[in-house]
């Protein structure tokens, strides 16, 4: 994995802006594309992310499987009242469509996981089409990618089409974040082109008829995708109406994904699979015998709450207002580093089987929503 430079085109932003990417650019003038530099990976290394991601995912579905049957629920902070419907959604085989996980890479190129995205991952749009077109624009068809999210996708959505209850598949996120709006909606363009009539409603405007979940126009909500997490969910009076459903709408990503997106999963993993090369030793409560380690909030987003510590001291940390449900303890990582800065690699499970990457760059160890979408190509 390589850093290589390149001279960016005078009109880049415009360019992107005509494809639908309206946030290259944050509100302090700082980019969160980067357009002038990418990463050069080898065929080799792409191979060995495919396969690291693949057998994680066979982990982490073993892992679930062990935390249901071991009655684990309760150390993941998973409210008691929403159990039983995440134990149901995973015996039911509710659909799920797509996760990403987090990888450090090092300088020996070992893949290392540092978590899993499992219930609303973004950059989406950002590796499968922003990413594409860059290549495209730059070196025409004389390169390739290790990127085939927008098929895998199509696929996806055809492949569940059956699974759906009804015949709307609704897409919901917040109002107020340009980029969940355009991830759902690329999501919801796919879930088009693979033949599934939809329907957009932003969370707040989802109803009640004290029988199911309804949108503007009344209609029932059957199946829905939402770019909205299940810790938000599960807090608010909004998850109560869910269990007492009669039509039992599916969520996607479903319930059980929980215990995925649940840092506690990281510990689980080293109990399961110990010294396993993908996985840092992470345990909870306490870092044991770890004197370089990251502490992080069980239930986390966009690097809120991390503490890094070095010989155990703390060298690093981000505000937010996470940790309230507890912490693990993982290993620190050695992370990609350039003269840019820090870099991890994203790796996308969709239809269950790794399909592209995403790379994050940031100033500083930790990797927030401020971090930097570095594009790749191989060669």
């Amino acid at each position: 994995m390589e850093l290589k430079r390149l001279q960016k085109d005078a009109n880049w932003q415009e360019r992107l802006e005509n494809i639908g990417f309206g946030y290259h650019t944050d509100e302090q003038n700082k980019t969160y594309w980067v357009e002038d530099y990418y990463f050069s990976l080898t065929e080799k290394e792409a191979d060995s992310i495919f396969e690291a991601s693949n057998q994680l995912w066979e982990m982490c579905i073993n892992a679930v499987e062990h935390v249901i049957q071991n009655n684990r629920l309760d150390e993941f902070k998973i409210p008691k009242f929403i159990q039983p419907y995440l134990i149901d959604s995973w015996e039911n085989d509710t659909p799920s469509i797509y996760g990403r996980f987090d990888f450090a890479f090092d300088q020996h190129k070992q893949l290392k996981l540092l978590e899993f995205n499992a219930d609303t991952p973004t950059s989406l749009f950002e590796c499968g089409v922003v990413q594409w077109l860059w290549m495209e624009n730059y070196f025409g068809d004389t390169k390739d990618q290790f990127n085939a999210v927008h098929d895998k996708l199509i696929d996806t959505w055809k492949m569940l089409k059956p699974y759906l209850k009804g015949d709307i598949l609704h897409f919901t996120c917040v109002r107020e974040s340009l980029e969940d709006l355009t991830n759902v909606e690329y999501l919801r363009d796919c879930a088009i082109q693979a033949g599934i009539t939809t329907k957009l409603i932003y969370i707040d405007d989802i109803g009640w008829n004290n029988v199911n979940f309804v949108d503007l126009e009344e209609e029932p909500i059957t199946d829905i995708f939402k770019l909205y997490p299940w810790e938000w969910m599960v807090n608010e009076m909004f998850a109560y109406n869910i269990k007492n459903d009669e039509i039992k709408a599916n969520w996607i990503e479903p319930a059980w994904k929980m215990i995925l997106s649940n840092k506690a999963i990281l510990a689980v993993l080293w109990e399961l699979y110990p010294n396993h090369p993908l996985l840092l030793e992470s345990y909870f409560e306490q870092p044991h015998q770890l004197k370089d380690y990251v502490k992080k909030p069980l239930l986390s987003r966009e690097g809120a709450n991390i503490e890094v510590y070095k010989n155990d001291q703390l060298v690093e940390h981000s505000t937010g207002e996470y940790g309230e449900e507890g912490f693990i303890y993982q290993a620190l990582a050695e992370l990609h580093q350039e003269e840019t800065g820090y870099s991890i690699i994203g790796s996308w499970i969709i239809g269950q089987e790794s399909c592209g990457i995403t790379i994050r760059e940031s100033d500083q160890i930790i990797t927030t929503d401020k971090s930097r979408f570095v594009p790749h190509i191989i060669e």
